[in-house]
């Protein structure tokens, strides 16, 4: 049987969901800079660049990387940030960039 999708009025009342609330490819890491909320993005799905925190280079579409966000209360859109997968792994070796 196909989904059904919900029409506007079935939406009308619902609470919006948190930032990462349903994901299931997402993963919690704690360290001594937090707790955080990790997402893989494979490349297919990596439609724009961005610039990584922890090294200041871009990271171009179409290559896999993670997108990042606080734990508590699943953070915000705005707090998402994306980094290389190294760059993430040796956040406790060397802390963001100092290139703002």
């Amino acid at each position: 049987m196909p989904r059904r999708n919900r029409s506007k009025s079935d939406q009308a009342g619902a609470e919006p969901r948190p930032l990462g609330a349903g994901l299931a490819d997402q993963r919690h890491e704690s360290g001594p800079d937090g707790e955080w909320l990790v997402r893989g993005i494979p490349g297919a799905q990596a439609t724009k660049a961005y610039r990584c925190p922890g090294c200041d280079h871009e990271i171009p579409a179409g290559r896999p990387h993670l997108v990042v966000w606080p734990a508590e209360d699943y953070g915000t859109v705005e707090d998402r940030r994306h980094w290389h997968q190294g760059c993430w792994s040796a956040r406790g070796r060397r802390g963001p960039s100092s290139r703002r």
